[in-house]
């Protein structure tokens, strides 16, 4: 009787994606074209004129000094508790989460891993872009700033680049990076850059970061989505490993359990100190029976044997010897040894 798995919650997943439509052939992977790397060089170059900038002490960090004795938040302290809640957009927790939901349908509904994928990639490369940069030149922040007129650089700080910043651009321009359409892509691009620009701003009005700060923001997010080509191979390859995995732990939940190998049977071994049974004279020869009784049975001690007078029976009329029986005989008319015939006596 073949009894049937009864399906989980995850092979019930794994079915409805099953049923779900391939990959849209509509959808264009990026390349690195000859625009984009343009673009790619234009950004590094402007990140790097940005940390040179306030490296030397320029006109930037002077700038960044204006605007922090001008204390934005108390000059328009009634949009103040809104931007508290806008700041949230370029948090990394709330941010991955919401994108993540977003992308994750859209990975059910095409059957395909590869929007979770990019963007856990982007995050990833902002984690070790940004995070290294930050540690790096650990600037203190206006806050915190010790001497007026430095650059604040190389004491402790973590706020150069921005990270909020940085993520705003990450998180809302993976949505334009993995649009369906060219029309979807112009809108999601256009409504990233507004949001990330707004980020930024707010954390200069907050007074948590510089201006310079959020414009190095601005081009390590960038960075990061131009140079997001250079890695679809990796996702594709990741892809079709995971699916791989993934068919690969499915046949064997629904592959039958194999048959268990039956058991050797041993001939069964008779109990010490009890006699094994005999086989019957019909099967073996006298003398082999002997034999073996013989070779199982302790040596009693040798004595003469005398043989009574009388006729002697032939072997194959003998009753077969037991180890425990007598000699008996199976006939009723056989006369016994030793015993006196009785003969008719003349004149009686």
């Amino acid at each position: 009787m073949r009894t049937e798995l009864k399906p989980t919650r995850l092979d019930r997943v794994f079915s409805r994606l099953d049923r779900e439509p391939e990959r849209p052939t509509h959808i264009d992977v990026p390349v690195m074209t000859r625009h984009r790397v343009v673009l790619f060089t234009s950004t590094l170059a402007f990140y790097v004129a940005i940390v040179w900038a306030v490296v030397i002490t320029s006109w930037l960090v002077r700038l960044d000094w204006q605007i922090m004795f001008f204390r934005p938040y108390q000059q328009w302290q009634q949009i103040h508790a809104f931007l508290d809640y806008y700041v949230v957009l370029g948090q990394r927790g709330p941010t991955a989460v919401m994108v993540a939901a977003w992308l994750g349908w859209r990975s059910w509904r095409q059957h395909t891993l590869r929007p979770m994928l990019a963007l856990g990639v982007s995050l990833l490369l902002l984690n070790i872009t940004v995070g290294a940069a930050k540690l790096g030149m650990g600037r203190l922040g206006p806050h915190y700033a010790t001497e007026i007129g430095s650059n604040e650089m190389w004491l402790g700080g973590d706020i150069f680049p921005s990270g909020h910043t940085a993520n705003a651009v990450v998180t809302w321009g993976i949505l334009a990076y993995l649009a369906s359409t060219p029309r979807a892509r112009r809108w999601l691009s256009a409504l990233s850059a507004v949001i990330s620009l707004g980020v930024g701003l707010t954390t200069v009005y907050l007074g948590t970061h510089w201006l310079s700060d959020v414009l190095l923001g601005w081009a390590a997010g960038l960075l990061i989505m131009l140079a997001l080509p250079w890695f679809e191979p990796l996702i594709a390859r990741a892809e079709v490993w995971l699916f791989s995995l993934r068919d690969a732990w499915r046949d064997r939940r629904t592959a039958p359990a194999p048959a268990p190998a039956p058991a050797p049977v041993s001939a069964p071994t008779p109990a010490m100190g009890t006699a094994a049974p005999l086989r019957a004279p019909a099967e073996e020869p006298a003398s082999a029976r002997e034999t073996g009784i013989a070779a199982r049975a302790p040596h009693p001690p040798i004595v003469p044997l005398h043989l009574a007078p009388g006729p002697h029976l032939t072997r194959s009329e003998r009753t077969p010897m037991t180890p425990l029986g007598t000699r008996r005989s199976p006939h009723a008319d056989r006369v016994a040894r030793n015993a006196t015939s009785a003969r008719p006596v003349a004149g009686s």
